[in-house]
């Protein structure tokens, strides 16, 4: 991608892995100054206990070409988040995209109603996924809206028109991801005023970390997944979405987008961009009309 972000302050809340690793790396490349919070540090795991620090990922941004601050936080704790605030503040007097990627769900109960689900699993993942997210933006909007253009992205899993009619497997996935979409879209009536701008953003099938695990395949041979799960060949690194995030934020006509649902896929058709391996996946429309329609895995005319 050709996008400069360079001068530009983002802010990736739940940048130890998976899309908000992509994410920064991505702002990286584009030149932007990179705060890259979470809670797993070379010192300390959190309960997550995957090896990923957020010292990696700021390591990955300069390694991109720009720069990246490892800052630890638990962006439940009011009074860290207002610390990195007011650091950010200190440090770059500005903040132009704010990315909400917070998850940070050690555990989850699929499939079982939310009578049989446990409230010590479930609970903590609403907190994560909501408090966490309102928390930041209560503390970060402030220094976003002193100039117009700022940027903030509500990462989840899921478009609005896809979750409004389907199950996503459990109660508190389901309202986890549900509450993401509609934060975005809350976002944008309140930051309208300022010239800001809110939206939410899915990644499809997901790359990640622990998903490469589970699969035990590498970025570099991730295809070899497909014999377990055909569908798999949809799937998209943690880049694509990344991308995605670059080119909004380069937009200055992204106020277009203000308090949508957007997927990768559907931002690169727009913006052109593709992911590592030249492909341009479009999972969210396969998932509709190959996966949930039971047809044979075929990505032909999807990616």
């Amino acid at each position: 991608m050709t996008t400069s972000l360079q001068g530009k302050v983002a802010l990736v809340a739940g940048a130890t892995r998976a899309a908000g690793r992509g994410i920064a790396s991505e702002l990286g490349a584009a030149g932007a100054t990179v705060y890259c919070t979470g809670r797993t540090t070379r010192a300390e795991r959190s309960e997550m206990n995957r090896p990923e620090t957020i010292e990696e990922t700021a390591a990955l941004v300069d390694e991109a070409g720009g720069r990246g601050i490892a800052v630890q936080v638990d962006h439940l704790v009011p009074e860290q988040v207002a610390d990195l605030v007011a650091r950010i503040d200190a440090e770059q007097g500005a903040l132009h995209v704010l990315v909400n990627d917070i998850w940070g769900a050690t555990t989850m109960e699929w499939n079982k109603t939310v009578w049989e689900s446990s409230l010590d699993v479930g609970l903590p993942t609403l907190r994560r996924a909501v408090d966490a997210h309102a928390i930041t933006c209560h503390f970060a909007l402030p220094l976003l809206i002193r100039q117009p253009g700022g940027l903030v992205v509500e990462v989840t899993d899921g478009t609005a028109e896809y979750n409004d009619t389907h199950y996503r497997v459990s109660f508190f996935y389901d309202l986890a991801k549900a509450a993401n979409l509609r934060m975005a879209f809350a976002l944008g009536h309140e930051l309208a005023p300022y010239g800001g701008t809110a939206v939410a953003l899915t990644p499809g099938w997901l790359r990640s970390e622990a998903m490469l695990d589970a699969y035990q395949v590498t970025e570099a041979t991730w295809c070899d997944a497909t014999a377990v799960s055909p569908h798999f060949a949809i799937s998209e690194s943690p880049a694509f979405v990344g991308r995605a995030v670059v080119a909004l934020a380069g937009d200055p006509d992204v106020a277009r987008w203000n308090g949508q649902s957007l997927s990768s896929g559907g931002v690169a058709q727009v913006y052109g961009f593709t992911d590592l391996d030249g492909s341009r996946p479009d999972a969210w429309r396969y998932v509709v009309e190959v996966q949930d329609a039971d047809r044979p895995a075929d990505t032909t005319g999807y990616r």
